[in-house]
This record gives structure tokens, sequence and C-alpha cells, in this order.
């Protein structure tokens, strides 16, 4: 087949900034008082005082959104949402363009492996890598559109009937009564508190495990915030709360630290991969054995193509691999995946009791947990139609 007939030849880009919040692939883009307990939640920045009290006033969602569409010869668009927002879309535009107008949307090895090494010195980790992962979901999501079949058929199939969510979100028992699982919470307090803090902490988890009752699944989601010593004691305060595991308490940086928490409390899993990028990142916290679970976030790490390769190194060591956040492209990924036995559905609404799509009104069919499972439809992509004018964006081209 000649280029020019070839359906999967790659004859234009569109990367649009999203201006709306609550919209798009940017989590954090909500409200400051969202999900706060107590007024505040444990980041990276809770030992600065005056960045205590709002996640929003540090920057965390300063970068924003952005919705690319990979447009075809065969008259096929693919799109897909990411985080990263002009910044990510400036990149696209001038600098990876060259790699993808006239390229092959079926080539996504080379295509990724060509944006990363021109981005390498600048972009190992962090934005340009963001920029990667939502190109390489929108040449996923056109190839299934040409090919007319979901994006987890692409990759291996169904290892499963349905995908099992738990659900995160500021109170346990909100995910109780809306049929998951598990219910995952964020801690309010880090290190900054001293002593009080571990106290603060245990009476809101002991909160949450009274009113789940005894055997719901309960984690904790502790977002960069802690170290060693401090993590280390909160699993011995809350040890008899029967929770299922600390999620990121550490530095990404810290794998060493990582290893740590596993030898001294071994009875509770440890979980991170989050704010990890590409298989590069990933390699020392898989041959350290260092984390119970791997959680990569398919818009962030590399997208769907070095989620595939994480997920293979993880597979040979036992460890599962459970996406953090993603919607769509985490149930294709975890369909498709043997070791990746449930999904995390992260929550929207303000005060979590309330499922909503989790790109807001980007897509106009977007699939949302039903009994707190996902059933997987056959839509072709990954099954996201956009809905035209729902969401004001803005294009970004190249001047």
């Amino acid at each position: 087949m000649s280029n020019d007939k070839n359906p999967f030849k790659i004859i234009d880009l569109r990367a649009y900034v999203i201006n709306e919040q609550g919209s798009g692939g940017d989590y954090h883009d909500r409200a400051d008082g969202h999900w706060l307990v107590d007024g505040i939640i444990a980041t990276p920045m809770s030992k600065f005082e005056q960045y205590k009290k709002s996640r929003t006033s540090w920057g965390i969602a300063a970068l924003g959104s952005l919705y690319l569409e990979i447009e075809t010869a065969s008259g096929k668009v693919g799109v897909a949402t990411g985080f990263g927002g002009e910044v990510a879309c400036w990149l696209i535009e001038n600098h990876f363009r060259r790699f993808l107008v006239g390229a092959d949307a079926r080539d996504t090895a080379l295509l990724w492996d060509q944006m990363y090494r021109a981005a390498m010195p600048y972009g190992r980790r962090g934005v340009a890598v963001l920029a990667i992962s939502i190109v390489d979901l929108a040449l996923w999501d056109v190839q299934g559109l040409i090919r007319e079949e979901p994006v987890y058929k692409l990759i291996g199939g169904a290892t499963k009937d349905k995908i099992p969510l738990y659900c995160t979100g500021p109170e346990a028992v909100h995910a109780k009564n809306l049929g998951f699982w598990g219910g995952k919470v964020p801690l309010p307090y880090g290190p900054a508190e001293g002593p009080s803090g571990i106290q603060k902490n245990y009476d809101f988890l002991a909160a949450q495990r009274d009113a789940c009752g005894p055997n719901f699944p309960i984690m904790v989601d502790c977002y960069m915030a802690l170290d060693v010593p401090f993590a280390v004691e909160l699993a011995y305060a809350v040890r008899e709360l029967n929770l299922n595991w600390l999620e990121e308490c550490l530095s990404p940086d810290d794998v060493e630290g990582h290893k740590l928490l596993k030898e001294r409390a071994p009875w509770i899993k440890w979980t991170t991969g989050e704010h990890e990028y590409t298989r590069y990142g990933y390699r020392r916290l898989i041959e350290s054995r260092a984390v119970d679970i791997l959680q990569p976030d398919l818009m962030w790490m590399g997208g769907l193509t070095e989620a595939l390769r994480v997920s293979a190194f993880a597979a040979a060591y036992d460890i599962p691999v459970i996406p953090h956040g993603s919607g769509a492209y985490s149930y294709h990924f975890v369909m498709s995946q043997p070791h990746s036995p449930f999904c995390e559905y992260l929550i929207t609404s303000p005060k979590g009791d309330k499922i909503e799509p989790v790109f807001g009104a980007l897509f106009k069919n977007e699939q949302i947990p039903q009994n707190g499972e996902i059933i997987l439809n056959d839509e072709p992509g990954f099954g996201l139609a956009p809905n035209p004018g729902a969401v004001e964006m803005k294009l970004i081209r190249a001047e």
C-alpha cells in the first residue's frame, strides 16, 4: 500500500488548551475546597504554612488540561485529553509535529521513541512526557477508530468480564454506599504537624473505619507528603484499623526509602508510581521490589505504549499494576492485563458523593461506573466521542 493511500497516514494534528474548570485531563483543576479534610490535605507543600489550606494556591492546577486531535487520511480523527495545558500544546505543535504529520499512526513504538529522544535534553520526566502521553493515547484511539475495534482488543484482548473499581474521594463511606469494593481517602496531616499529626491522622482514619465497618477495604493516599520516620510511625499507629495500603508516602525519587517502609512495616501494602515517568523511572522500583503495587498514570507516564512496557516488566516480578485515575485509558489497559485485577475511579464531585465523568463535559459518552464496576463496551478506540461546543478551548498553533 502506498503511503498516499494509507488510511493510517497522519495528515494533521490540533492541540487545544481547555479553558474550563472541571473538564479535561487535569484532575486538580477543582474548587479550592474540593476534598479537603479539616480544611487541609497533606501534600509536598504542607510544610509551608501559607500553602497548607489550599491545593490550588501553590499551583498544582497551573498547567491545566489539553485536548488533542490527530487526523488521518481515512477521515478518522483520534482524540485524547491530558495534563500539561498550553506548555504541552506548544511542545506538540512546535516540536513533535515534525515526527507525526506524514507518519503512519500504527507506528506507535517508532513515534514514541522519536519524541522521547528528541525531547531528552529537557524532558525525560515532567511536561514533555505529559505531552508524549497525550499524543500516544490519540494514536491508539485513531487506530481503533480505523480498525473499528476497541483499544483493548488491539493490545491483547479481554482478560476479564468486568473491571471491579475502588473509589478515591474524601470519605470512604461514600465509596461503600455507591457500590465500590473499596475506598481511598487523602491523608490530612504530614510531618510538619509533628506528633500531633499522627494522632489527628489516626482520628480521621478511625472515623473512616467506624463509618464503613470492619471489613470494607480502606486505602490512604499520602501524596508524597511524608518522610520515612513519619510514614513508619503512621503505619504502627493505624495498624489496628486494618487498612489495605498506604500510597505514595515519599518523593518518587526516594526508592531506597520505599524499601525501608516495606522492611519496617511489612504487614501493610505500600504502593506508589503515580508521579513516576517512563520505564526507566519504574525500573528501580520493580527490580528492588520496593513496592507492592505499581500505580502509573497513563496520561502522565508516557501513554499506553510505555505503560505496556512497564506492565510487562512488572509481570515478570508478579507485581500488580493498578493505574492511577485516567478513566477510559486505564479501563482499556486493565482489561487487557492479567495482573491488573481492578482499577481506580477518581471521583470528581466536590463532596465525593456523586459519580460524574472523569473528564467532565469533554466527551458525550464517557463510561461511568455502575454499581462499582465498569463493563467495558466495544465502541472503537477508547470509546470517547467528542462533545463539540460543550467545553471552551483555544487552538495552539506555531507562529
